[in-house]
Order: structure tokens, then sequence, then C-alpha cells
């Protein structure tokens, strides 16, 4: 019997796509000046806390210059990961 292998769908390929350098930019303890990018994310994976701002887009920015240090905090669902800046 003749047989002929079943070809794959065309509705996914082209997906060579540059990646979008998300994540965390800058560790714990580290110093950071006004307005640098502190986390590049989708969603809010990580908070803001003190001197610490949320854009329009889910990144996270330092307000004032200091040093970076992350907390957790317990919620009904799970942790919540906070990052601040001691001035």
């Amino acid at each position: 019997m003749a047989h002929v292998k079943a070809s794959g769908s065309k509705a996914h390929q082209g997906g060579n796509v540059a990646g979008k350098r998300l994540g965390l930019k800058v560790g714990n303890g580290q110093q950071v000046n006004a307005g640098q990018i502190l986390v590049r994310q989708r969603g809010t994976k990580f908070y803001p806390g003190y001197n610490v701002k949320l854009t329009r887009n889910g990144d996270i920015i330092a307000t004032k210059g200091g040093e970076v240090y992350f907390t957790k905090v317990k919620r009904p669902r799970g942790f919540r990961t906070i990052i601040n800046i001691k001035a």
C-alpha cells in the first residue's frame, strides 16, 4: 500500500524571534542611580517597594539612588518578592 508521510503545519513556522532581554538587571546589595532599570518583566513577578516605581509596561525602575535589597512577603497564595532601595 502506498504511504505518504504527513507534513507539518505551516501555522508555527517563522518563530525565529529575538529575545526580549527580560529579567533582573541588578543584584541584591548593588548600588543604583535614580532612573535606572532594575527589572524588565511581563506581568508582575516582582513588586515595587520603597524608592521604586512600576512603569506602565511592568518594568521596575529606581526613583532614588541607593542600595537595592529584596524582601519576601507571605501572602494568602504564596510569597511576593518586593524590590526596595535603601537611600
